[in-house]
């Protein structure tokens, strides 16, 4: 497996919806694999196929839960209830981070590698992160939705 180069802001890559993915083949399971070792060096939580230059609905999340390891290709969200704020960071913004309210639960159709369909229903800290990451796919930033910005010191401790 290889490192990927993630790219940060501002590069048009990151704020550009992504093609749909429509051959499921060893080279997007390579994709997700190189990008989950690249999300795991960089210390991530999630990482979308844009923050490695490639316009492809891909992401891959792990929060270090039950579920570990998610591949969402094609994904769609379906529902979403509720609200929590919480602070926010991204690969593809160094050391900036700021509050984001997303739904606090959220139900998620998505495809495996092999192209077969499973939904996901997540609450509280993986729907923030897989909702981060479809918004990667659709070309929208996080900063789009802060309400107040943080530098690191404030959040150390």
């Amino acid at each position: 497996m290889a490192l990927l180069k993630i790219v940060e802001y501002p590069n048009e890559v990151l704020e550009s919806p992504c093609e749909k993915v429509t051959s499921f083949d060893k080279n997007l399971v390579k994709l997700l694999n190189n990008m989950y070792e690249t999300m795991l060096a960089a210390d991530g939580v999630g990482l979308a196929a844009p923050q490695v230059g490639i316009l492809q609905q891909v992401a891959v999340v792990d929060v270090e839960d039950e579920n570990g390891r998610i591949d969402l290709i094609n994904p769609i969200v379906m529902e979403t209830k509720g609200e929590q704020t919480d602070v926010e960071g991204c690969l593809s913004f160094p050391n900036l981070y700021g509050d984001v309210t997303r739904p606090s639960y959220a139900k998620i159709k998505a495809q495996n590698k092999r192209g077969k369909y499973f939904i996901i229903e997540a609450r509280g800290f993986l729907a923030r992160a897989l909702l981060h990451e479809i918004d990667h796919l659709n070309g929208v930033l996080f900063t789009s939705k802060v309400s107040k910005y943080y530098e690191e010191s404030e959040l150390e401790g």
